[in-house]
């Protein structure tokens, strides 16, 4: 992808920041000393100077990247532009301005009701977004965030309308976003063969092209988190259940906080804070995940990148996935780690025999070496091991460049899984917490060895009898 400063020139040659029509209504832009005047859609607001403007009506194709800042105009599109890091570091204040009419109904975000003008509900999502059906403009607002959503929703409040307002319409779907007891699609089955991942859900003509000339079989796709970098404006409960019944077999991926340095998106250094980190997370996906119609069982991927100071980031990374693992399995689902086969994955296994049964029950492993296979060398993991036998295993054997099947490019990642059924067991006791020289360490919680196991593919499974508690209470955190 372009660097910042390239991509506003592109902007600025293709004046996308002069007045052109946006849509249903008329837009334009000017900038002054307080920053960059919109109107877009009989609104009027001002954003950051340094803001990008970007018409996706003009440029479909534009990737609603959360790492840049940006106000994006109108429904997205399909994203073909979306490529580079999965994970954003750190995450950028981001608005998306869309026709309520059209606007998806998403349910990786919450979604509440609002006006501009008026004081906006103060609530924040598990993935640093949240939506705002501004119901007399007719206009839905996606607010995206680094560490706080204080600043854009300034934007949005002082916001004023250019002609007299409309009566209020419709939210077009549930304003608080609480997770009720419907049906649950299996998304996986035991699956070997080749998967793919794009840094935003692919369009269904994309999906459709795909499922019918590539090689493949899984498909990752990016749930939520607060370190994730590209929106999601197909990925609805309804895009999940089409996948399924097509024969997909789905990677949930959750990309929470970084072994890196980072206000916004990065771990921990405390073992002991990394710990409630991962059991915070494990509620934010699992919540996600039933958002989406995901039944229960369903392994669900955390997304840690690759870091280079194993002796700073080792402890806490154990820490946070051992009760990633255990929490979600609490919650009634499965638990993987995306790791680096020379950081992540070295920890991991150096902490097995301690901590077995917490361990999460598929690794994910990155290393970009051709090769197709499972290997313990493809994994980083000791020779002749027995961790993760069985199924468990997957490998990205290449990634971030172009592919092309049925006409469609996309920009992915490409891996090779060897995924099992995996089998329900008791909580052991709870493993002891990784040694750091000089300090004492919080144990994970206790949690069942593997997940539980999975319906047949493209039957959708029945409600839980009892939805966990935690979950709905994640859907919107008031502040």
């Amino acid at each position: 992808m372009l660097p910042s400063h390239m991509l506003l020139s592109c902007l600025l040659g293709a004046a996308l920041l002069a007045p052109v029509p946006l849509g249903a209504a008329d837009g334009h832009t000017g900038t002054g000393a307080d920053g960059r005047t919109v109107e877009y859609r009989g609104l009027r607001l001002t954003v950051p100077a340094d803001w990008r403007v970007v018409d996706l009506d003009r440029n479909p194709d534009a990737c609603l990247r959360l790492d840049l800042p940006t106000l994006y105009l109108g429904h997205a599109g399909a994203q073909g532009e979306c490529g580079a890091a999965r994970a954003a570091a750190p995450r950028s204040d981001t608005l998306h301005l869309e026709p309520l009419d059209g606007a998806p109904p998403r349910a990786d975000i919450p979604t509440v009701g609002g006006d501009e003008g008026d004081p906006l509900p103060k609530v924040r999502g598990d993935s640093n977004e949240i939506r705002y059906a501004l119901r007399r403009a007719g206009v839905m607002a996606t607010v995206s965030y680094g560490s706080t959503p204080e600043a854009v929703r300034t934007v949005l409040t002082r916001a004023r309308a250019l002609a007299p307002p409309a009566a209020p319409g419709p939210v077009p779907v549930d304003p608080v976003g609480v997770v009720g007891g419907g049906s649950r699609t299996t998304v996986q089955t035991p699956f070997t063969g080749e998967g793919f991942d794009a840094c935003t859900a692919p369009t269904q003509r994309t999906m459709n092209a795909w499922r019918a000339d590539s090689p493949f079989g899984a498909v990752g796709v990016y749930i939520g988190g607060r370190a994730r970098a590209c929106a999601q404006p197909q990925l609805t409960a309804g895009w999940v259940s089409r996948q399924a019944e097509a024969g997909w077999h789905l990677m949930p991926i959750w990309v929470g906080p970084q072994p890196w340095n980072s206000s916004s998106t990065g771990l921990s250094t405390d073992p002991s804070e990394a710990n409630e980190q991962g059991r915070a997370e494990a509620e934010g996906a699992a919540h996600a995940a039933a958002a989406l119609g995901m039944a229960e069982g369903t392994v669900l991927y955390n997304d840690l990148e690759n870091y280079t100071d194993r002796a700073t980031w080792d402890a806490p990374v154990v820490a946070y996935l051992t009760a990633w693992t255990a929490r979600l399995h609490e919650l009634g689902y499965g638990a993987a780690a995306y790791v680096s086969a020379s950081s992540g994955a070295k920890a991991l296994s150096a902490h097995y025999a301690q901590a077995p049964d917490a361990m999460p029950d598929v690794l994910w492993v990155a290393r970009w070496n051709g090769s197709a296979s499972v290997t313990d060398a493809d994994l980083g993991l000791p020779a002749g091991t027995d961790q993760w036998t069985g199924g468990r295993r997957a490998h990205q054997f290449r990634g971030d460049h172009d592919a092309t099947y049925g006409d469609v490019t996309l920009n992915i990642d490409r891996s090779w899984l060897d995924v099992g059924a995996q089998t329900p067991a008791k909580a052991p006791k709870a493993p002891k917490a990784p040694k750091v020289p000089g300090k004492a360490k919080k144990a994970p919680a206790k949690s069942p060895a593997k997940s539980p196991a999975k319906s047949p593919a493209k039957v959708p499974a029945k409600a839980p009898a009892k939805t966990p508690a935690v979950i709905p209470a994640r859907t919107p955190a008031r502040v």
